[in-house]
């Protein structure tokens, strides 16, 4: 697999395939992009879990969050990493641990390891890196067209405004698959910061 680029077939599969998410780096607070994104997927349908060690007795839109994969106690079908880049492959290895492999591990925009999307796919796991599974199913539906955005899908029918739960449909056909500038972009600042982190920690 190309991790530079993906075709829409291949994303497409993944969004309609994929019922459950555990969202590794969940936040409560309703200024993170953590939280936008889970109560975005949660209002489309998909059965959200928040895991954070850190926010232990809070919830996002009801649910509760868990410390850990191993705490769901039940079969995820795709783990979303909203992490930095270093924590991609424990939580990698962790979801290798599970009794149930997850089907898909999804690491967010800025969010890319190559040796552990190896590991994963070795076990068979479908990997997606530095996209984020909200922006790619509005721009799959057509429904980020309601605010401006060209989703480089065609259709004769506008996507209509979602209700609560409500799946829009992703099989609208592409004109070639989405820009990946803007993602390759967050990728390298992301890891400018983490590495300006890195080495501040370092002289400390």
């Amino acid at each position: 697999m190309d991790h530079n680029t993906y075709p829409d077939s291949y994303i497409r599969g993944i969004l309609t395939n994929i019922k459950s998410i555990a969202m590794v780096g969940a936040s409560p607070v309703n200024v993170r992009p953590s939280y936008f994104a889970f109560k975005y997927l949660d209002q489309r349908g998909y059965d959200m879990i928040p895991v954070n060690p850190g926010q232990l007795g809070k919830t996002i839109s009801g649910k509760p969050f868990v410390g850990s994969l191993r705490e769901i106690g039940r079969p995820v079908d795709m783990v979303d990493i909203f992490r930095g880049s270093s924590h991609a492959m424990p939580i990698v290895e962790e979801a290798l641990s599970l009794p149930v492999l997850p089907k898909v591990i999804w690491m967010q925009l800025g969010v890319r390891d190559d040796a552990a999307a190896a590991k994963a796919e070795a076990a068979g796991i479908q990997v997606v890196m530095n996209r984020c599974p909200k922006i790619e199913y509005g721009r799959l539906t057509s429904e980020i067209q309601w605010v401006g955005v060209n989703s480089r899908t065609i259709s004769a029918k506008r996507a209509p405004i979602p209700t609560t739960g409500m799946r829009l449909s992703l099989n609208r056909p592409s004109v070639i698959g989405g820009s990946t500038a803007a993602a390759d972009r967050v990728a390298r600042e992301r890891a400018a910061r983490e590495k300006a982190e890195k080495d501040g920690n370092a002289s400390s």
